[in-house]
């Protein structure tokens, strides 16, 4: 019996914890990669481009002379990253298409 509970928390660990752990600390190296002139997304949906890097916080600049301060763990995703996998790509086209028609 105690062999089975022992099996149990084994596989609870490799499939459940362990690959969270990892999946937590590839996060945060992305996060810590990120530098002055990066695109990105916040967890809210907001895009813009990083002007200043500090220790916990970001200074996001979302329109012309328009920038705030957001901490590290509220950037979601690399906007790069977001271009690779075409989500932004298929935007695009359609617009492509009007100028071509006019």
């Amino acid at each position: 019996m105690l062999i089975f509970l022992l099996l149990m928390i084994l596989i609870f660990y490799f499939f459940m914890i362990r690959p969270q752990q990892k999946k937590q600390k590839k996060i945060e190296e992305a996060r810590n990669s990120l530098q002055r002139g990066d695109k990105v997304v916040t967890i809210g949906g907001i895009h813009g481009k990083i002007v200043d890097v500090k220790d916990r916080t970001f200074t996001i600049e979302i329109a012309h002379d328009v920038r705030i301060d957001v901490d590290k763990a509220a950037i979601s995703f690399n906007e790069a990253d977001l271009n690779a996998k075409g989500t932004a790509k298929q935007e695009e086209k359609p617009e492509e298409k009007k100028d071509e028609k006019e």
